[in-house]
């Protein structure tokens, strides 16, 4: 009689998730953060997360909070930018991600913000593995996900048209 082979090893392989429970929507906002260097060239903020993905600054929606506002605070709170001005609307974004046994269908607002004052005065929170500006072309070459990408070519476009 053939011997069973030893299958513990690649039972770590085969776990099952825990089955969705509950679908939880989470609305939050954020900003794509520019300025001008001295050359008068745009560039562009990113955060690095804990998961080395480069993206834009983002946070939760508190109650009694616009999105705009929450986008502004956030932009305050990860990067230390205070001094920042909103310059409209560029779009929304939908995340879908599963948090043990409850998926997560994530909506965020996204603004275009110009970064006023100390724009070299930006600081990271703990949490994140980095922060830096970056020109318009490697901020487009190092975000991490598409739907962001696209909003940045729209913020651009209204940087360009509208000569901010």
């Amino acid at each position: 009689m053939p011997s069973t082979p030893n299958f513990d090893k690649f039972k770590k392989y085969f776990k099952r998730k825990p089955s969705i429970q509950e679908v939880v929507r989470e609305p939050t906002a954020g900003g794509i953060v520019f300025r001008r260097n001295e050359k008068k060239e745009v560039e562009i903020l990113l955060i690095q997360d804990a998961k080395n993905r480069w993206t834009i600054p983002k946070g939760h929606i508190e109650d009694g909070e616009t999105a705009q506002q929450t986008a502004l605070r956030e932009i305050g709170e990860e990067a230390g930018l205070h001094e920042t001005e909103a310059l409209g609307w560029l779009g929304k974004i939908h995340f879908r991600y599963r948090r043990i046994d409850k998926l997560v269908l994530m909506t965020t607002q996204i603004y275009l913000v110009r970064a006023k004052g100390d724009t070299n005065a930006i600081q990271k929170e703990e949490w994140m593995n980095g922060i830096k500006w970056f020109s318009f072309n490697d901020a487009l070459e190092e975000i991490e996900y598409e739907d962001i990408g696209k909003l940045m070519l729209l913020a651009m476009k209204r940087i360009r048209q509208e000569n901010l």
